[in-house]
């Protein structure tokens, strides 16, 4: 049997046939590590240890050895990681080396805003089209798309090649919006409504809820309050 090409030291191997299990807090470190390579890659730096890679972005180099050896063979001990080729490795591992095409269900003030949002309009991710109930909003221009009816979310997803959902509406009506969404064809769903909902079977979902993260930091702020020394008023 005739051999490939041998890889060189530090290179990961080409892409699995199934992308390994990974749990969900390890997928969101990865996508650091990602951003850190990048701005790494940027700065023309080729190499790069795990303990520099710590140091330099504020992570734990044990972590990171821990969350790439899960991955494949990365890096050699005493010289470090291949900048380039390990950012490659780990966006083909997300799936970031393709293109990733969104539908927005709300286009209200956040729904409008996700739609100009950089970061769903770059790299692997682009907002290709939106829908809403409104006819004030149908038939407006919003970026690349034209805002069309609810109703018409199956012909949208299909004529769009839209995979991911994303859910800007009120929470009386979220439920109803990602069964839409589910059976046009959409198998993943970020969800930004204030609303726990069931997701149907063979679709991946993610809640968004920025006040959760606002209630956490009141909380933090409330304990450090109540655990501050008292004031000693005025002089006596």
């Amino acid at each position: 049997m005739a051999r490939g090409r041998k890889r060189t030291p530090g290179e990961p191997a080409g892409k699995p046939d199934r992308p390994p299990s990974v749990s969900p807090l390890s997928l969101h470190r990865i996508s650091f590590y990602l951003r850190c390579l990048k701005t790494l890659e940027d700065e023309g730096v080729q190499r790069i240890s795990s303990q520099e890679l710590a140091r330099r972005f504020h992570l734990s180099a044990p972590q990171i050895r821990k969350d790439l050896a899960q991955l494949g063979e990365f890096g050699i001990r005493g010289v470090g990681y291949e900048t380039s080729h390990l950012r490659q490795h780990l966006s083909s591992l997300l799936g970031l080396d393709r293109l990733h095409r969104m539908i927005i269900v709300g286009m209200g003030n956040l729904g409008s805003a996700l739609a100009r949002y950089f970061g769903f309009n770059s790299g692997a991710f682009l907002v290709v089209a939106g829908v809403d109930r409104d006819p004030g909003k149908v038939g407006l221009r919003v970026g690349d798309f034209t805002i069309r009816h609810t109703r018409e979310v199956a012909d949208v997803v299909r004529e769009s090649g839209a995979e991911i959902g994303v859910l800007a509406v009120p929470a009386d009506v979220a439920q109803e919006a990602h069964d839409e969404l589910a059976a046009a064809g959409i198998r993943g769903v970020i969800n930004f409504s204030p609303s726990r909902i069931r997701p149907a079977p063979g679709v991946q979902l993610k809640d968004v809820d920025l006040r959760i993260h606002l209630e956490e930091l009141a909380y933090f702020l409330e304990t450090r309050r109540r655990s501050a020394p008292e004031s000693d008023g005025a002089a006596g």
